[in-house]
């Protein structure tokens, strides 16, 4: 009796030896492979914080215009800015500066102006890369843009290790994708520039207006004016790593000034 006794205690030892061996063992994995991950996901932070450590601004024209050269007398432009965007700007001033030293004289009447400048900020904030790309594709008129949601693709994971792999890793992404984000800032404008002509130019316009949820109205009209028109959308853009926006705005800004300006 003593003897299985003996034996019944060395067993219960033995297995709870081996549980809390067992515990030690998951512990230190978890803790191993939280750390090859914190160390893997470190090092693509650091790689992304260097690429974009310095700000990256770009400023693209849809479509080239081409104005005709006039005689200094006829250097004049009417100037109308517009913005349907939620930030509150004051480029106007920044955008007349720039046209006048160009040597042209500001007009107040457009009946007065030679050219006929007029823009309508559409967007600016943050956008992800491939609405930036797809807002100036679209080009004047077309769609502003807007943050694209990105997707959460898994499977389903078999085993503790690949759970315990999966937990972790996205813990460390966690903690330092808050830390190291490539952001981007875009301003999206749309232009269009009017020149007065001696000859007389035809316009036709026409538009479809949705009636209910399957039916159009088609309307088309007529005119004949003094006016040729040019069309083209101006999308600029600031990228950097953790970049705010009152650093952007500035950039942006000059960027849309310097395009505008430049077609002059």
């Amino acid at each position: 009796v003593n003897m299985r006794h003996q034996q019944t205690a060395c067993v219960s030892t033995t297995t709870s030896y081996l549980g809390s061996f067992n515990q030690t063992v998951i512990f230190i994995v978890i803790a191993s492979v939280f750390g090859a991950l914190m160390l893997l996901s470190g090092c693509a932070a650091t790689t992304t914080a260097i690429r974009y450590s310095d700000l990256d601004v770009q400023t693209k024209m849809s479509t080239t215009i081409f104005l005709e050269p006039v005689p200094p007398e006829a250097k004049t432009v009417f100037i109308q800015m517009r913005n349907t965007s939620d930030k509150q700007l004051n480029i106007g001033a920044q955008i007349r500066q720039a046209i006048a030293a160009k040597g042209y004289k500001i007009e107040t009447d457009p009946t007065k102006a030679h050219y006929i400048l007029q823009a309508n900020i559409l967007q600016v904030g943050k956008i992800d890369q491939s609405a930036l790309e797809s807002a100036y594709m679209a080009g004047f008129g077309g769609v502003a843009g807007g943050a694209a949601a990105g997707a959460l693709v898994g499977g389903s994971r078999a085993g503790a290790g690949a759970l315990v792999g999966g937990l972790a890793g996205g813990a460390a992404e966690t903690i330092l994708g808050s830390l190291v984000k490539v952001v981007n800032f875009s301003m999206i404008t749309d232009i269009q520039i009017s020149e007065r002509v001696k000859g007389a130019v035809s316009q036709q316009f026409k538009s479809s207006l949705k009636q209910g949820a399957s039916s159009t109205t088609t309307q088309t009209s007529a005119s004949t004016h003094n006016m040729k028109r040019y069309q083209t959308r101006i999308v600029s853009s600031a990228r950097k790593v953790n970049l705010e926006f009152a650093e952007a705005l500035p950039h942006l800004e000059q960027g849309l000034v310097n395009s505008i300006s430049g077609t002059f």
